[in-house]
């Protein structure tokens, strides 16, 4: 026989929890419990519907306020979550839960610095995604040194997270640790930060067709990572693309933000597809962010001599070796200087020939290059 449709066996537990709620509908109890069953089943809105009628009511105690927080988390409403966790710690709840769900809320809300403060060493030890989040927030924060030490000890603690794994391949590339980025992205499987790591890896040795693929399957699985765009555009670069490359680079430093490699490598990108005026904008945006640093001036020196303005060429290029003397476009825009002995034409005739002819076994010409190196991968 076939189960009547309004029997126990084919009614959920909210279902049913939600029938006794009709008839007393003022019980506390059977609200948070009506309230947890919805969490259960995936339906955080009615979650914090219930809530907000015990609230009604009386004060939401410990076990209450924990559930409210989940269900914000679940409909990435980041501000109640961290005032809901945030009271939980308040009050003495410091479990590794607590510490990692705050912690979560506060960096989707880009409080990293305060996100760190709650989220310590024995959690990540304990927790998995903690030592993923921890990792990240130390990278996001500038503590390179301790999230490479942090980072190894929790890959060894748990090697199974691919989240993790994930985490430490993006941080090992910018610690130059390329084995271990190689083994935390193999470890990752398909998770989209691993597959951009291996896309940065490949883009590094010169295998830029396979980058591509890399690239793209990152940017399928999440479009709004940073340098999954950036190496897209790169890759196309470098792959007979480059029409298509500077859109791509600008997405990616647009999402950064104030990244002041992508910058420059946006500025050659446009510099590869003849549009000058747009490649000084990305310097000049560069410069804007950090005035300090020397491959923004040796950029701006090279499109002052395709400008014919040798004097500003020399200025910029000399404040580029003050402050870095291995700036390798400083030094490019040096030996054009010194190589044209001070005539404008002759200048850009060097630079113009120099640009277009391939400087390695790549293929590359030095627009590329230079755009590869200003994201640190030439």
């Amino acid at each position: 026989m076939m189960n009547d449709p309004a029997s126990p066996a084919t009614t959920s537990r909210l279902e049913r929890l939600l029938a006794l709620l009709e008839t007393d509908p003022g019980n506390l109890p059977l609200l948070a419990d009506t309230a947890e069953a919805a969490l259960d089943e995936r339906q955080p809105e009615t979650t914090a519907a219930l809530l907000a009628r015990y609230a009604a009511i009386a004060p939401l105690g410990p076990r209450e306020t924990n559930l409210a927080g989940i269900a914000a988390l679940q409909v990435h409403d980041f501000g109640a979550a961290a005032g809901a966790f945030g009271r939980l710690f308040d009050g003495g709840a410091d479990d590794a839960a607590v510490r990692f769900n705050l912690a979560w809320a506060r960096a989707n809300l880009k409080e990293f610095t305060a996100a760190l403060d709650v989220l310590d060493d024995d959690s990540a030890r304990a927790l998995p995604q903690a030592a993923m989040l921890r990792v990240q927030l130390m990278h996001e924060t500038g503590d390179f040194d301790g999230a490479g030490d942090a980072a190894r000890a929790y890959v060894a603690l748990h090697p199974e997270h691919r989240g993790l794994m994930a985490a430490v391949s993006v941080l090992a590339l910018d610690i130059e640790d390329e084995a271990l980025a190689a083994e935390c992205a193999a470890k990752a499987g398909d998770h989209p930060d691993a597959l951009t790591t291996r896309g940065t890896l490949a883009l590094a040795d010169e295998h830029a067709t396979d980058a591509l693929v890399l690239f793209e399957r990152a940017l399928a699985a999440n479009g709004e990572s940073p340098r999954a765009w950036i190496g897209l555009g790169l890759a196309k670069l470098l792959t007979g693309k480059a029409g298509d490359a500077p859109a791509d680079i600008d997405r990616g430093a647009e999402l950064f933000g104030d990244h002041l490699g992508s910058w420059i490598a946006a500025g050659w990108a446009y510099f590869v597809n003849n549009d000058l005026v747009t490649s000084r904008a990305r310097f000049e945006t560069a410069l804007a962010i950090d005035p300090t640093f020397a491959e923004t001036h040796g950029s701006l020196a090279v499109l002052d001599i395709l400008a014919g303005d040798l004097e500003q060429a020399k200025t910029k290029s000399d404040v580029a070796l003050r402050l870095d003397r291995q700036c390798y476009s400083a030094a490019l825009a040096k030996s054009l200087l010194a190589a044209s002995g001070g005539d404008q034409e002759t200048a850009r005739r060097i630079f113009e020939r120099a640009a277009n002819t391939p400087i390695d076994g790549s293929g590359r010409t030095i627009g590329q290059a230079l755009a590869k190196m200003g994201m640190g991968i030439g």
